[in-house]
């Protein structure tokens, strides 16, 4: 027989509502756990998670300001600003970078050198900040992107303004270029420097884009902008607008620099052309020249090999860094100082049989004419036919330490302090000099080569500028000026020196000048050419190898790269001087036969426009700038 079980509805009941108690209190422990978890995020760290909530979806963006804008003194645009598109990648936003960039290197052309800038600059970038990939981007790459962009995320196509300047390699040597922030930029960087350049991708690298860049720069600004997850700008929730930099207005004007350039034709070398009146540079050609637009966005490896391998080495500016011997270029500063310092008066005659020996010494130095300029030569035909011997025998009874200091007032010796970076000071020597650089006295000989330029002397174009410039004011040594105003504001001219000397010493100079021009026997002849004014100008030729005594120059004998420099100095017009000029052409042996022509385009097409420059002229005397 079974037991029979009869069921305990009691104790099931008791039994269920423990379980019932123990699952609630389980749920009510899990309802405060859930409850304590939201209000500490809600209430306890909000502020916290709002701010990193905010950081995923609000974005504060650098934005760069506008480049200022360079024009030249007749409103020419020199260095412009234009739109460009540009790839970008947000690094946080990225899962795969090599996939990636494989996946882009597909879609747009991807040089290696691409990638490579790119991974040095995702090590020294900003949070969420979008780093350059590829430059300047087609319509058709930027398409090909927009179509992908499902498969893209945190790659976006940025749009921004580069520098462009459209009159190409004319300015290349002065406006010079920017170029990308690099490394040896970034350790140069103040922290404010850093704030600065945020959101900006250049800086200038050379030329005038260098030593103004804090102006041409600006002010940068920032925007809050809202983004969704793939790091897309939803929209602007505030924005700060950056200053743009200033815009600079320049003394060069472009339709002479182009007169300038061609006038040079083939040949390497250097021009130079300033204001009279006020120290402006009008002209400033270095040449061979190159385009700077090459450099904007980062100049390929091919490029910037072909421009630094070259022979005639365009990167190089033969105007300010270019340090030449003179030549007989300095004669008339000479004469003018010998007449200031009484070593030599307008009656001083000497003997040229061809050489000239000083006492006691049997070296022969020479004259370039080897048979003698005549037995009683004077300064102004000394000056005229460029009488070696004068001037060798001037030398002998002047002080090496009083030469020094008139070449010097004069602007040479020394950085002329142009508002154009790396500026080279050449050199005019001196008994200190000597004995500080080569440890040795200095000796009579010494004092023969310095007279004419040669030796130890070293000047660069811009110097011979500003030499002739002095000359043509009648001593006011300006300091060379390219920036003529600031946002519209005139930047006056500075006076640097004065050359004291008396009315009939210059007088008499400017005679023996404008008889190199004008006379007959003159040397630079070609200079005043067809021209209805006068211009008083002085060739020069400057040795580039040395030629042992006795011998003679044999220009078919020697490499073209080691024949004689030519080089010429001139102002015009004489009775009014307004503009100077200074020519160098490498290698090109004849001052008068080959660089007093290029002088002569420039006077030509200056004062083809007296109008316009008459009205400069009488408003710098308006404003109480002293015309020497």
């Amino acid at each position: 027989m079974h037991d029979l079980h009869f069921k305990d509805h009691l104790t099931e009941q008791r039994l269920f509502h423990n379980r019932m108690l123990v699952a609630l209190v389980g749920v009510a422990m899990l309802l405060g756990v859930l409850v304590a978890r939201l209000y500490n995020l809600q209430v306890v760290n909000y502020d916290d998670y709002r701010t990193q909530s905010d950081e995923n979806r609000i974005q504060v963006r650098p934005v760069a300001p506008t480049r200022g804008l360079i024009y030249d003194r007749n409103g020419a645009l020199l260095a412009d600003n234009r739109p460009s598109y540009t790839l970008a990648i947000v690094h946080e936003r990225v899962r795969n970078m090599d996939a990636t960039l494989e996946l882009l290197g597909q879609l747009v052309r991807l040089e290696d050198s691409d990638v490579q800038k790119f991974r040095k600059r995702l090590q020294r970038r900003r949070p969420f900040e979008p780093i350059p990939l590829r430059f300047r981007l087609s319509e058709d790459e930027i398409a090909r992107i927009s179509v992908n962009e499902f498969r893209l995320p945190g790659v976006s196509v940025e749009a921004e303004l580069v520098r462009y300047y459209p009159l190409t390699d004319l300015f290349a040597h002065s406006v010079g270029y920017v170029g990308r922030i690099s490394e040896r930029d970034l350790a140069q960087f103040s922290e404010e420097d850093v704030r600065r350049y945020s959101g900006t991708q250049s800086i200038g690298k050379v030329g005038l884009e260098r030593s103004y860049e804090d102006l041409l720069l600006g002010e940068v600004g920032y925007e809050n902008v809202e983004t969704n997850a793939r790091g897309r700008v939803l929209r602007v929730l505030e924005r700060h607008d950056p200053r743009p930099g200033a815009e600079l207005t320049l003394h060069l004007d472009a339709r002479l620099q182009k007169v300038a350039t061609e006038a040079l034709g083939d040949n390497r070398g250097a021009v130079v052309a300033i204001d009279v009146n006020t120290g402006g540079v009008l002209a400033f050609v270095s040449k061979p020249s190159f385009d700077p637009n090459l450099f904007v966005t980062g100049i390929s490896f091919n490029d910037y090999r072909a421009l630094s391998d070259s022979l005639d080495v365009p990167l190089f500016n033969r105007a300010l860094q270019g340090q030449y011997p003179p030549g007989s270029t300095l004669k008339p500063m000479m004469g003018l100082g010998g007449l200031a310092d009484g070593v030599i008066t307008a009656e001083t005659t000497i003997k040229d049989p061809g050489f000239y020996r000083l006492p006691n010494d049997t070296r022969r130095y020479r004259d370039w004419k080897r048979w003698g300029h005549g037995d009683k030569v004077d300064l102004i035909q000394a000056l005229t036919e460029s009488c070696d011997v004068y001037f060798y025998d001037m030398a002998h009874k002047w002080n090496i330490d009083r030469m020094h200091d008139i070449a010097n007032r004069f602007g040479l010796g020394a950085k002329t302090g142009i508002d154009l970076p790396v500026e080279r000071p050449g050199l005019f020597p001196s008994r200190a000099w000597k004995r500080g650089a080569r440890g040795l006295p200095w000796f009579p000989g010494d004092s023969l080569n310095a007279v004419l330029g040669q030796g130890f002397v070293l000047a660069t174009p811009l110097q011979l500028a500003v030499m002739t410039a002095t000359m043509a004011n009648r001593g006011t040594h300006y300091k060379p000026q390219v920036v003529m105003a600031v946002d519209g504001v005139e930047q006056p001219p500075e006076i640097l020196h004065h050359v004291e000397a008396r009315p009939e010493h210059w007088k008499l100079v400017f005679e023996g000048m404008e008889s190199v021009v004008n006379s007959i026997h003159g040397t630079g002849k070609k200079a005043g050419a067809g021209l209805d004014f006068r211009v008083a100008g002085k060739s020069g030729t400057a040795q580039v190898v040395g030629i042992a005594q006795g011998e003679r120059y044999d220009s078919e004998a020697l490499k073209e790269r080691h024949r004689d420099h030519a080089l010429f100095v001139a102002f015009a017009p004489v009775d009014d001087p307004q503009i100077a000029v200074a020519v160098l052409v490498e290698n090109g042996e004849g001052g008068g036969a080959v660089a007093a022509p290029v002088a002569r385009e420039l006077f030509f097409d200056w004062m083809s426009r007296p109008m316009e420059n008459t009205v400069r002229a009488a408003e710098a005397d308006d404003e109480g700038v002293s015309r020497g």
